[in-house]
């Protein structure tokens, strides 16, 4: 039978006498009566295309015509102009639709239209099976690409894939959203605002355990982008580990009637280390709980004492929820299908990337890397929002800085610093001066040393945390202690809180 015979039959309007026989293969699931009743409502009355324009396209709909009816109808209502069987017949052209025109089609669709009432209830039964024929075609495509798959291409690879396209689904079918009541908006802020409360120092978001910083910053926010910047040697990642590991270390949780965990403060942390090895971020963190230098333990230049303190401080961590995935390359699809993973199996609370430029884009060779930095700092924010956790991810800063007397980076001094200033909700940059005097020691005896000795004393074992930006409190700088031995950033003892001398 024609497609044309089909279509029109199945509308009502063929004249044969004995129904068609059951197809031998299965049709995608659609509703084409539902299609008719919402035309027709948005057809005989305008406001209904507007409970349905919001979350409802062309592509939704399983028929051709029936697509291309919503899509001028749209144009034409968001143009201010009236949509209905007169004004539309003119944009659609003469086809036959098996013995029935499109002016007689209009005219049947608006005499059997469904009230504007219903209008949204049909609009998402449309939408649902628009999305179970998604379904279908993603099913399809992984049983043809396990059965006709390269000899280059692993499994996983195809797993991951299909992960992103599952995951496009979920996020483009949803309907949910929309204006709600500021009650409802201020019932949160104020739940929010009782957690804080309740909350070990008293602060909104997760606490870094670094309390100056923590105070600037109310810990850190669900949803952020927190960007961590500075020259290589600085302790970005010591600054990430650090934070990471006190999150973890300060996990608790309790149960909900559902049995399901609710965490109630630190939390479980991934984090993805595209430089370095696990073993090696193991080291740092062990280094720093253990309080011995890093370098020792590389060397095993250790003490009996001190290996104690190591095998105590590994027998502490070996319960923290703290999560590494040290794969290479990967690209910001890879690195948010195995966010999405851990978050399902493990749960997450805090995500750690180290570092944003080793990340790589999906977009063709022949994108320049600002747009592909674009893709990605894009990503990562639309991957914070969707998980709700805060997600830090470290940084490179051009050399530009090395060329200026005062080092102290600034937002300017970012690579590609367009997108990844405009997508942080947090930047904030690691300095620390005492990297830069050690390299600029004057000759012995002269004056210049003694005034290069007075600024060491003074930056000695110090780190600024300059806060260039934060969309939720001020900017400004904090200083925390360094341990460069043990890579350990720390609390800066405070002369009003030292004991008073006597």
């Amino acid at each position: 039978m024609p497609a044309i015979d089909q279509f029109a039959q199945r509308l009502g309007f063929s004249a044969a006498s004995n129904p068609s026989p059951e197809p031998a293969f299965r049709l995608a699931p659609h509703n084409i009566e539902a299609e008719q009743a919402l035309l027709g409502a948005i057809l005989v009355n305008n406001d209904a295309f507007d409970r349905v324009s919001d979350f409802l396209r062309p592509e939704h709909f399983s028929e051709e015509m029936h697509r291309r009816i919503y899509e001028v109808a749209g144009q034409l209502i968001r143009a201010g102009k009236l949509a209905s069987p007169i004004t539309l017949k003119t944009f659609l052209g003469e086809h036959d639709l098996g013995g029935v025109t499109v002016p007689q089609y209009l005219a049947r669709l608006a005499a059997e239209a469904t009230t504007v009432i219903n209008a949204e209830n049909y609009g998402r039964t449309i939408h649902d099976l628009a999305v179970r024929r998604d379904l279908i075609l993603i099913g399809e495509d992984i049983v043809n690409a396990a059965y006709d798959a390269p000899v280059a291409a692993s499994p996983r690879d195809q797993i991951e894939e299909a992960e992103r396209k599952l995951y496009s689904i979920a996020e483009l079918g949803r309907y949910e959203g929309g204006f709600q009541r500021f009650s409802d908006a201020l019932t949160i802020a104020v739940d929010m605002a009782a957690k804080a409360f309740e909350r070990d120092g008293r602060l909104s978001g997760i606490a870094t355990g670094l309390a100056d910083l923590d105070r600037y910053m109310g810990g850190l926010q669900a949803s952020d982008l927190v960007i961590v910047a500075g020259r290589p040697g600085m302790g970005k990642t010591a600054l990430a580990t650090n934070i990471a590991f006190n999150i973890a270390k300060a996990y608790e949780f309790r149960l909900k009637p559902d049995g399901s965990a609710e965490t109630t403060n630190g939390g479980i942390v991934g984090f993805f280390s595209l430089e370095m090895s696990a073993e090696q971020l193991a080291t740092r963190v062990i280094a720093e709980q253990a309080a011995v230098a890093s370098y020792k333990i590389r060397r095993g230049d250790i003490t009996e004492p001190e290996f104690h303190r190591l095998a105590e401080a590994a027998r502490e961590m070996q319960s923290i929820p703290f999560y590494i995935d040290q794969t290479g390359g990967l690209s910001i699809a890879q690195l948010t299908a195995r966010a999405r993973r851990l978050k399902r199996q493990r749960g997450l609370d805090v995500l750690v990337i180290d570092y944003l430029q080793l990340l790589g884009g999906s977009k063709s060779r022949s994108d320049s890397r600002v747009q592909e930095v674009t893709e990605i700092t894009t990503g990562l924010k639309a991957l914070a929002k969707e998980l709700n956790v805060p997600v830090i991810a470290l940084s490179q800063l051009s050399r530009q800085v090395e060329s200026r007397d005062d080092k102290r980076p600034q937002l300017s001094d970012l690579r590609e610093s367009g997108s990844i200033e405009q997508d942080a909700d947090v930047v904030m940059f690691v300095f620390r001066e005492e990297y830069y005097l050690k390299n600029k020691q004057p000759r012995e005896g002269t004056e210049e040393f003694v005034t290069w000795q007075a600024a060491m004393e003074k930056a000695y074992g110090k780190a600024e945390i300059i806060i260039g930006k934060q969309r939720h409190g001020p900017t400004g700088t904090v200083e925390l202690a360094f341990e460069a031995e043990m890579t350990r950033f720390s609390n800066l003892a405070r002369e009003e809180s030292l004991p008073e001398h006597i």
